[in-house]
């Protein structure tokens, strides 16, 4: 066990700890899809910055141009758009998995979607610049990218999907089954609007089921 002398090292210790285990999650997570050299893994760890964000932190504004796509390592995120007046919940991520707003990132025009952390989170975020590096520079990132980006479409189409031919209840008794974590630590009413619902009638979907 360390011993650390003073404050200061005891931060600087608990920094250094966690950039590290947040960048070696994001190197499994990308290994698990596609192979890597160390000079990849360099890259990787040279073009992402990692950071701490608190809970309700904005990381993106509708009508801002999105500058980073992120890694979530550890928190929760919810994206959603303000439809004539009304918040619409359209993203619900959890650790381990990327957003950003694609269009507007790839194509550098302002976006539509809001990102807030409903939770404290750790994060690594690519800038533009750095994306087009690793695209430029290396095999395996568009090879990634693709397949990130294709598990995503599938997520969306299987959610329109279960929009059509699953009642309410059975659309949050999937999104239990699939998201315990998002069930436990996300409100009613953020939940209520990622499935479609109003709170009231998520309440009393609540009420009636016992687990």
């Amino acid at each position: 066990m360390a011993i650390w002398r003073n404050s200061g090292e005891l931060l600087i210790g608990y920094v250094v700890y966690h950039y590290k285990t947040t960048m070696d999650n994001l190197i499994n997570y990308i290994q698990s899809r596609v192979a890597l050299t160390q000079k990849d893994i360099d890259l990787i760890k040279n073009h992402c910055v990692s950071e701490e964000v608190p809970a309700q932190t904005s990381l993106l504004i509708s009508g801002k141009v999105e500058r980073y796509i992120y890694f979530l390592d550890s928190g929760i995120v919810k994206g959603y758009q303000n439809i004539d007046g009304k918040i619409v919940v359209q993203h619900l991520v959890t650790e381990h998995d990327f957003f950003t707003s694609l269009d507007s990132f790839m194509t550098e025009t302002p976006s539509l979607d809001f990102y807030e952390t409903i939770t404290a989170s750790r994060l690594v975020k690519i800038s533009k610049p750095d994306f087009d590096i690793l695209q430029k520079e290396t095999k395996f990132w568009a090879i990634f990218v693709k397949e990130v980006t294709n598990e995503h479409l599938n997520c969306k189409l299987e959610r329109v999907k279960d929009f059509q031919i699953l009642t309410a209840k059975e659309r949050y008794l999937k999104f239990v089954n699939q998201y315990p974590k998002l069930a436990l630590n996300v409100s009613v009413d953020n939940i209520a609007s990622f499935l479609g619902m109003e709170p009231q009638s998520l309440s009393r979907i609540r009420k009636q089921i016992v687990f």
